[in-house]
């Protein structure tokens, strides 16, 4: 799709709430923007500005991931000091860190819309930053677990939040670009986590990991405090507010956006939850939460295959997450290159009106790769062939993962205009949730009542997980299509996407737009 064509589309693709569109009328003691070119405003930025804001979102959102799953390979080390044997109780001391996930959403992202997306990072960067200091300490799995969930929390912010910035920040035309960039963060981070985390496990030990994130963590942090700058528009004209009333006779000023009530809080906090209410939007959620759930599965159960039927070492286990890591890589570009153009053209189909299921589109491309890599990893790993097939079975659930969570997140952040924050806050909160649990039940499915985790691992219980999983992905991957064919009535771009309304909205399934503030 050529630059013309984008730029010519742009003003077509009009968001689903006007969150920027609000102009001053100093007569009336009105403040908003002075324009609809105020520099001031977000969307009006610079684009290297804006990238860069983004830019630094984007890495506090990879270290966040990041630190949920670099303990994975040395779980051996610490169930050794702390004498645990549950299988079920080590994973839990690793996925309880994504557990945080699911409830710091529910209230930092409201919270962002009210007071700012920087006081909000800021405070739960350094809640993060302080919480590995107690992690490294930690005299027991139990502390262990209660400080990784705490720490967690922290890290959820950024996830959470993000959301809200790209919305911030982006037309819509350009937010599936934005969107591809903030994505690759949240799964990266789990895959280098682990390759980071063998080395230092056995290079340094265990409690190193902690030490390394509390680092890492607490550098980004004193960065983010220095160069972040607010994106909320509600913020920044509450500030503009402000600073007129401090002039002389102009005490009367009052903001284009709603004033900071306890009861707005408390809606605020409530409207993730509304948001869920949707049907279409809890079914995309819960198809998203499923696949993020099987790939924190697959970062809890690979350390131990490889170490088991392959006789790695631990700092080799790393590695075998490479694959999945290219895969994400390749998706993301992927679906960067083509989100953005395939709603400019499908919008340009449809006489110019344009809505936010168009994002769901690249979702028919990318879902069948999900069961075809679980069946060719679990295969492949039962018959024991070669260690680098499993590993590029593993490519095709990074390709199609990714793909499928910039889609459903993006049209997200789309559907849910001004309270894009909010929407990402219960997509988020949800998936977490899955990502928390299911990996709990790796170790149940990979034993039997005769054998152990290691016997299980070196003869066929592994592949039959994975052979379970090739059949149970198979339905959930059809989701994205029957919700996209079901809406549009097996919509092409062409005459069927004229019969919806401009702005449809159906019985029983409000747009998150619709919910009052």
């Amino acid at each position: 799709m050529n630059k013309d064509l984008e730029s010519s589309s742009a003003e077509e693709l009009k968001p689903p709430v006007q969150q920027n569109g609000k102009i001053s009328d100093y007569e009336k003691g009105l403040v908003g923007w002075d324009s609809e070119e105020d520099p001031h405003n977000p969307q009006n930025f610079p684009d290297k500005r804006k990238w860069m804001i983004l830019g630094m979102v984007s890495v506090i959102t990879f270290l966040s991931p990041l630190a949920s799953s670099i303990p994975a390979p040395g779980t051996s080390l610490m169930d050794s000091e702390f004498g645990v044997t549950s299988t079920i109780l080590a994973s839990f001391s690793v996925s309880v860190f994504v557990l945080g996930f699911t409830v710091g959403p529910l209230i930092l992202s409201p919270l962002s819309e009210i007071y700012g997306r920087q006081p909000v990072l800021n405070v739960m960067d350094v809640f993060i930053t302080l919480w590995q200091i107690g992690c490294a300490l930690a005299p027991n799995i139990a502390s262990l677990i209660v400080f990784r969930f705490l720490a967690g929390v922290g890290g959820s912010a950024c996830l959470s939040v993000g959301g809200g910035v790209i919305a911030d920040l982006f037309p819509i035309h350009q937010r599936g670009k934005a969107n591809a960039m903030f994505t690759i963060g949240p799964l990266i981070g789990p895959v280098l986590g682990p390759l980071l985390g063998g080395f230092i496990s056995q290079r340094a030990g265990w409690r190193w990991v902690y030490w390394f994130l509390l680092i890492t963590c607490g550098v980004m942090t004193c960065v983010n405090f220095v160069v972040g700058q607010e994106t909320n528009p509600s913020v920044l004209i509450h500030r503009k507010m402000k600073a007129l009333r401090k002039e002389p006779g102009q005490e009367h000023f009052q903001s284009l956006y709603p004033a900071k009530t306890p009861a707005l809080v408390v809606q605020s906090i409530m409207r993730p939850l509304r948001i869920m209410s949707s049907p279409i939007l809890f079914l995309l959620a819960l198809y998203m939460s499923f696949v993020f759930g099987l790939l924190y599965l697959i970062f809890t159960t690979t350390t131990t295959l490889f170490t088991g039927s392959y006789s790695w070492s631990l700092e080799l286990t790393g590695l075998a997450y490479l694959g999945i890591g290219i895969g994400f890589c390749a998706g993301n570009f992927t679906v960067a290159k083509i989100s953005d153009p395939t709603v400019v053209r499908l919008t340009k189909a449809n006489n110019g009106v344009y809505h936010p299921e168009m994002r769901l589109a690249p979702c028919l491309f990318f879902a069948p790769f999900i069961p075809i890599s679980f069946f060719w990893y679990g295969w492949t790993a039962d018959k024991h062939v070669h260690w680098i097939v499993p590993i590029i079975g593993l490519l095709p659930f990074g390709f199609g993962g990714v793909g499928i969570f910039a889609s459903i997140q993006t049209y997200f952040i789309d559907a849910s205009g001004a309270y894009a924050a909010s929407a990402v806050a219960g997509l988020t909160a949800m998936r977490c949730l899955f990502g928390a649990f299911l990996p709990l039940a790796g170790p149940s499915l990979m034993l039997n009542s005769h054998a152990s985790m290691h016997d299980c691992l070196m003869q066929t219980e592994p592949s039959f997980v994975y052979y379970l999983l090739f059949a149970i992905c198979y339905e959930p991957s059809l989701v994205p299509s029957a919700l996209f064919f079901s809406i549009f009535e097996a919509g092409v771009a062409g005459p069927l996407w004229a019969r919806l309304p401009p702005a449809p909205r159906r019985p029983g399934n409000p747009r998150p737009s619709d919910f009052p503030s």
